[in-house]
């Protein structure tokens, strides 16, 4: 049973009230198209991702660097898009069920998703839904009058996505029965017998407006975690100097099983502390024969991947540079490219601070340099 996911991303925003479209907001340094890919590659049942985009939003996309994603244009609504990404479906072997989801809805969690994809072993569609607990009320307007009637709220609720279907199904919908569609995939079923109705989650959310991405922002940050990294190195002659994973030109390098990397070092600790997971030393000992002289961006990289795994993205890095040489200053935007680009964030989520000990120490006496770091981390889960 392979299922696809279709995220669709190809609206307007019109509501948003952002030069910037919902789906490229960030949070954690993550865009919501990027925290909806991140969640639905951690599940193993999800063989194929669709991301249906607008086509005024094509540099946007080409900027975010996804990997393994078909990419399909919407069309003028909802219910176009989605069928142009069926259309594509319908044409692949080995995907007989399809989820079908809203950009805007970044915060589902993996167990909905699982939960979802297990009820569909059994169903024809599984969409998640939300009771009603307040009082519903509905507005006639007229030239004369508004008059306000109540509602029986137990006979309502909402729907949420992703919304999961027989592919086959939901494809034969959309082309016969298109003139029916309201709002999402689920309102072309006439029999709503033939459909599984499970309990969707409060925090799942749609962002339509400004204020529900704050809300959302909000969330994210009960989810943050902060560590600290440190790490110092003799100064000596005929060895290199790495910085940030940087070769830097010194008649001194650093002593070292790695690549002595001081900030690569530190900011590899800061961010397994940030996430519960020991320290560098436990993961990559300097008793290991493997990790001789090897590249401190590559045991980085490797964490990295171990903490996505466990849902972490990292949020911000900061940087103090102890050594009385080589200065800093010329060095520090070189460095914060070279991060960003191993950490696959932004510059923007790195600061860098060069500090001398007013050649006190062995710092001070450029026998040593040190890096200590403060990182943060986002569990998107």
């Amino acid at each position: 049973m392979g299922f696809s996911l279709i995220i669709l991303a190809g609206g307007n925003s019109h509501r948003f009230a952002s030069n910037i479209g919902k789906p490229y907001q960030k949070i954690g340094g993550k865009s919501l198209i990027e925290i909806n890919i991140n969640k639905a590659r951690k599940i193993k049942e999800i063989k194929k991702i669709i991301l249906i985009y607008n086509k005024k939003d094509l540099k946007k996309i080409k900027s975010l660097k996804l990997n393994n994603i078909k990419f399909i244009v919407g069309g003028k609504d909802r219910q176009q898009s989605a069928f142009n990404a069926l259309k594509y479906l319908i044409k692949i072997r080995g995907i007989s069920k399809v989820l079908i989801h809203d950009v805007a809805r970044p915060n589902f969690s993996l167990r909905l998703l699982n939960k979802i994809i297990i009820q569909m072993k059994k169903a024809r569609a599984v969409i998640p839904k939300i009771d009603i607990n307040d009082a519903i009320k509905q507005k006639f307007d007229s030239s004369l009058n508004e008059y306000i009637l109540g509602k029986k709220r137990d006979d309502l609720f909402l729907t949420q996505t992703p919304q999961a279907f027989n592919l086959k199904e939901i494809y034969h919908l959309h082309k016969t029965n298109s003139a029916k569609y309201k709002d999402d995939d689920i309102s072309l079923y006439m029999d709503l017998n033939k459909v599984k109705f499970i309990d969707g989650e409060k925090n799942n959310f749609k962002i339509t407006n400004w204020s529900d991405f704050e809300n959302l922002k909000n969330i994210y940050r009960s989810k943050q975690n902060v560590g600290i990294g440190f790490d110092v190195h003799r100064l000596v002659p005929k060895r290199k100097l790495y910085l940030a994973g940087l070769k830097i030109k010194s008649k001194l390098g650093t002593l070292g099983h790695s690549d002595g990397d001081p900030v690569l070092h530190s900011i590899t600790d800061a961010i397994l502390g940030a996430c519960q997971m020991g320290d560098i030393g436990q993961m990559f000992s300097d008793k290991s024969k493997k990790f001789k002289n090897i590249r401190s961006s590559i045991l980085l990289k490797r964490v990295l991947e171990q903490i996505k795994s466990k849902g972490y993205f990292v949020n911000n890095i900061d940087i103090n540079i102890i050594t009385q040489t080589p200065k800093i200053t010329n060095l520090k935007n070189r460095m914060i490219e070279n991060i960003a680009k191993i950490c696959e964030i932004s510059k923007n989520q790195i600061n860098i601070k060069g500090k001398t000990t007013e050649k006190l120490g062995v710092i001070g006496k450029e026998k040593a340099i040190a890096c200590e770091v403060i990182a943060s981390v986002v569990r998107y889960d």
